[in-house]
């Protein structure tokens, strides 16, 4: 795996990272993105919310002589504990940070791959101390040495920094502030065995500057990354990743905040861990 595929940030020509799709006009202009809907749109709007409620409860409640245990005939469908809370208390120890300590499971897999995705896609990795933190606590052994070197020289490339706005030691501008988040939606096990686990993450990232003066303000992508993972030294631990965009969920009629609006919610609400 080459430094240019890594979390989230695929497509910066050869640093590797997120395509930046601006949205209309200038966000940070105080501009709306979109015209304000009519009343009319709002009740069309509000009418269809409500048959798609009345149609939902009606499938939900229908009998069609499904089977007790809520099993399918179709063994691709996913059930309902596919996103349901599995039960299983989240871990409690860390390492510079990071959840570590992961249970020798698929649930555990699970877990391990979500957690690494959002320590893979923070701002931390912009840091080179905090990189190399990240790095040696979620890849296993036997890679993060390669790993850390490919990904020091995509970090630290005065192209790849100077395409997204910040100086030559990975901070943002006086007056920015730099926001790379990864919120995962969901996960999957692809496939696993003793010891060995393919995870997919499904995820939104946010990323870009916010500020007055910001020319690459924060924008949301959707990703689905592939970890493949090895149990070392009683933990998971990735080997190898892939991703591709999407699955992207069609955007609602929303106007862009404002840069104060989207600094003061940056700074008043943190990130967090994952666990299901």
């Amino acid at each position: 795996m080459s430094p240019e595929d890594e979390q989230g940030y695929s497509d910066y020509g050869d640093t590797g990272h997120t395509r930046m799709r601006l949205p209309e006009g200038d966000p940070y202009g105080g501009a709306p993105r979109r015209p304000g809907r009519s009343s009319s749109r709002s009740l069309v709007t509000v009418v269809g919310v409500v048959v798609l409620l009345i149609a939902a409860i009606a499938f939900a409640n229908r009998s069609d002589h499904s089977p007790a245990d809520g099993s399918t005939t179709k063994g691709s469908q996913p059930q309902a504990s596919s996103t349901a809370a599995s039960g299983t208390h989240p871990v409690t120890t860390k390492a510079s940070g990071i959840p570590t300590g992961f249970a020798h499971t698929e649930q555990g897999a699970e877990s391990a791959a979500a957690n690494y995705a959002v320590a893979l896609g923070s701002a931390d990795m912009f840091n080179t101390a905090r990189r190399h933190q990240i790095v040696s606590t979620v890849y296993a052994p036997d890679v993060a040495a390669s790993r850390q070197s490919a990904l020091d020289s995509a970090y630290s490339s005065p192209t790849f920094l100077s395409n997204i706005g910040l100086a030559k030691d990975g901070t943002a501008p006086k007056g920015q502030t730099f926001v790379s988040r990864v919120i995962p939606v969901g996960t999957k096990v692809a496939s696993s065995g003793t010891d060995t686990s393919k995870v997919e993450v499904w995820y939104t990232s946010l990323f870009g500057l916010s500020g007055q003066a910001s020319t690459n303000p924060v924008t949301e992508s959707w990703f689905t990354t592939t970890y493949e993972l090895k149990w070392v030294d009683n933990d998971w631990k990735i080997t190898d990743f892939q991703q591709k965009d999407g699955p992207v969920p069609v955007g609602r009629d929303q106007k862009a905040s404002t840069a104060d609006d989207m600094t003061k919610a940056v700074e008043e609400y943190g990130g967090f861990t994952y666990a299901r």
